[in-house]
């Protein structure tokens, strides 16, 4: 006798109804992980490279000069804070015997580490195939390589007398003198102008194509002179594109490579010391994800402005802004994990040196106040981006992302002066208080690092044209064809 009688024997089943259950499950499937596009409102080639050259093209803003003066203004502080120092000596800083270093290594650490957040964000998602990084990668690379250059006026100018700066170099001299590799500062001469020169050269290289492009559509006879200089003879052929992919590839493989070095070298600055609060192992990671948060900060104080101003809201989405935050979120995640560890190193080492600085001098002691501020603005403000609703809102993020950015000066301020002004001697303890040169100085750094940018967007294309259009689904060879606005089909050289 079977197990099933007839009453209970289980209908047959209608496979016509499960076919049709099924392909409604997977059109719910594929509707609930679609990702939106890199580009939005169906923006074509021709739309895409008449709207990011429209920025050049276009007569230039009235906020543009505006900008320029202020940024103008601000980077003045600079050369007059620099050229008093030059001429009175470094005694108009606030440096001490117990503080001898202060403000300027920590601005000098600050802009470096926003310089290795561009190239780190634009070849990382390069080699990785990020196709979404084609919006930002462009202006993450010139935020690099204006960073840097804010970044090595300090080490240049805190030796004292600057017109021996040059003997930093390798190079025979008439005194036979040679530099000391044991010095930190030769450490950081060969890495940050290592990772300039590789950060100047990736960006350059991305440049080329849509230089050529803007060879070819400007009117001003300078600027057309220009472009076809910069451009090298670029002409698009099948040839020339095998070598630039090829290039711009190594490229992004060595600037990867030079971050981690060059992390590692600044890290090492304090973690071969044998100060409370420098001698550790942790620096290398924690200046790395400083540097990455810091530099997605940055990135999204500086794209929600020229994405509004510049109506290019299409091509940086409000996608490009959510992942941006996510990043930040997770750099805030990271870092406040390095934090306890401070914490917990300090605490089983053993050492009470180490116990001091952390658990009594750092929290309560005289730079308390600026610890407390550095934990909230990195570790708690941050953790808003959780939030769909805010991460999708630009000028929310962009008011969020202001927090961080401060807060990121103050973690080096932190780190350098607290860990030195009260050292193994009571009787060598004092404080650090910064002049208003130390002050005028770094915010004239300001000055130049926008003014730089806003030159930069002015006369280069701020966006990837080649990139973007690479990424358009009508570059796609598995799309239907379709027919432009202008007639001519994809792929064309019309496009």
């Amino acid at each position: 006798m079977g197990y099933f009688s007839p009453s209970t024997k289980p209908a047959r089943p209608r496979y016509d109804l499960l076919d049709l259950h099924q392909e409604h499950e997977i059109e719910r499937a594929q509707q609930e992980n679609i990702r939106e596009p890199y580009v939005i409102n169906n923006r074509d080639a021709v739309w895409v490279g008449n709207r990011i050259a429209a920025v050049i093209e276009n007569p230039t803003p009235m906020w543009w000069y505006i900008a320029v003066s202020i940024a103008g203004g601000l980077a003045s502080f600079t050369g007059l804070g620099l050229l008093y120092l030059i001429t009175t000596g470094v005694g108009v800083w606030g440096e001490n015997n117990s503080a001898n270093w202060a403000w300027d290594i920590t601005n000098f650490v600050f802009w470096i580490g926003i310089g290795h957040a561009g190239t780190m964000i634009a070849a990382i998602l390069y080699l990785t195939r990020q196709k979404w990084a084609t919006g930002i990668n462009r202006a993450a690379e010139a935020m690099t390589v204006f960073a840097v250059m804010c970044a090595g006026i300090y080490p240049a100018v805190h030796v004292g007398r600057v017109w021996f700066a040059w003997y930093l170099a390798p190079i025979p001299n008439g005194n036979a003198i040679w530099p000391n590799f044991k010095s930190p500062l030769l450490w950081d001469v060969f890495a940050v102008s290592t990772y300039l020169s590789v950060s100047i050269m990736f960006w350059y290289v991305g440049l080329i194509p849509d230089m050529a492009a803007m060879r070819d559509r400007v009117k001003n006879k300078i600027l057309k002179y220009f472009y076809a200089v910069m451009c090298l003879g670029w002409r698009a052929s099948a040839r020339q594109w095998a070598n630039y992919e090829f290039c711009y590839l190594m490229l992004a493989g060595i600037a990867t490579l030079l971050v981690i070095t060059t992390c590692t070298v600044v890290s090492s600055d304090f973690s071969t010391s044998v100060v409370p609060g420098w001698h550790g192992t942790i620096f290398l990671p924690y200046f790395g994800v400083g540097a990455i948060y810091g530099g997605f900060c940055m990135l999204i104080t500086l794209l929600v402005p020229l994405r509004e101003l510049y109506k290019l809201r299409d091509i940086i989405t409000l996608r490009h802004i959510d992942l941006c935050c996510r990043f930040v979120l997770l750099m805030a995640l990271l870092i406040s994990y390095i934090y306890l560890m401070e914490f917990f190193i300090a605490y089983y080492g053993g050492s009470p040196n180490e116990r001091f600085t952390f658990y009594s001098d750092r929290i309560f002691g005289p730079y308390g106040p600026t610890w407390l501020c550095m934990l909230i603005f990195n570790s708690f403000i941050p953790m808003l981006f959780w939030s769909k609703k805010i991460r999708r809102n630009p000028w929310l993020a962009f008011g969020i992302v202001v927090f961080p950015s401060i807060g990121m000066w103050l973690e080096r301020f932190v780190i350098i002066v607290s860990s030195v002004h009260r050292d193994f001697l009571p009787s060598s303890w004092g404080m650090f208080y910064p002049t208003y040169v130390d002050i005028l100085t770094f915010t004239g750094t300001f000055g130049v690092f926008f003014l730089l940018y806003l030159l930069f967007i002015r006369f280069l294309p701020m966006i990837a044209i080649a990139e973007i259009r690479a990424v358009l689904p009508e570059a796609n060879p598995h799309e239907p064809p379709t027919v432009l606005k202008n007639g001519a089909e994809p792929g064309s050289h019309h496009v």
